[in-house]
C-alpha cells in the first residue's frame, strides 16, 4: 500500500516504513505527525484519487531528527557595473519514518 501526501507545498510517495525529508515541521524528536492532506491511496485491488484530497485517509509518521539541509549558493551579477552578490541558503528539513497509512 502507498499513499501521495502533500506538505510544504510538495507532494511525496510514501510507503509504511518510508523514510523521507520534509520542510521543517514543529514537533521535537519522537513526536507523532498526522498528514489529513492525502492526494491519492492504493493498495493491491483498488485505487483512491482525492478531489483534492482522500476523505478519512491519513498517514501518520513519526520525526527522527530535525537538521539542515546542503548549501545552496546564491550568486547575483550585473555585467559591466562592478555590481556582485555571493549569499548561501540551508534550508531546515525535518527527518521522518512513515509509520501508519489509513485508508
Amino acid at each position: 500500500m502507498y499513499a501521495v501526501i502533500k506538505t510544504g507545498a510538495k507532494q511525496h510517495k510514501v510507503t509504511e516504513g518510508d523514510v523521507l525529508s520534509v520542510e521543517k515541521l514543529e514537533g521535537e524528536k519522537g513526536a507523532e505527525v498526522v498528514f489529513s492532506e492525502v492526494l491519492m491511496v492504493a493498495d493491491d485491488k483498488n485505487v483512491k484519487i482525492g478531489k483534492p484530497f482522500v476523505e478519512g485517509a491519513t498517514v501518520t509518521g513519526k520525526i527522527l531528527t530535525q537538521k539542515k539541509g546542503p548549501k545552496i549558493t546564491v550568486f547575483k551579477m550585473t555585467r559591466r557595473k562592478g555590481f556582485k552578490k555571493k549569499t548561501g541558503h540551508r534550508q531546515l528539513l525535518t527527518s521522518m519514518k512513515i509509520t501508519k497509512i489509513v485508508m
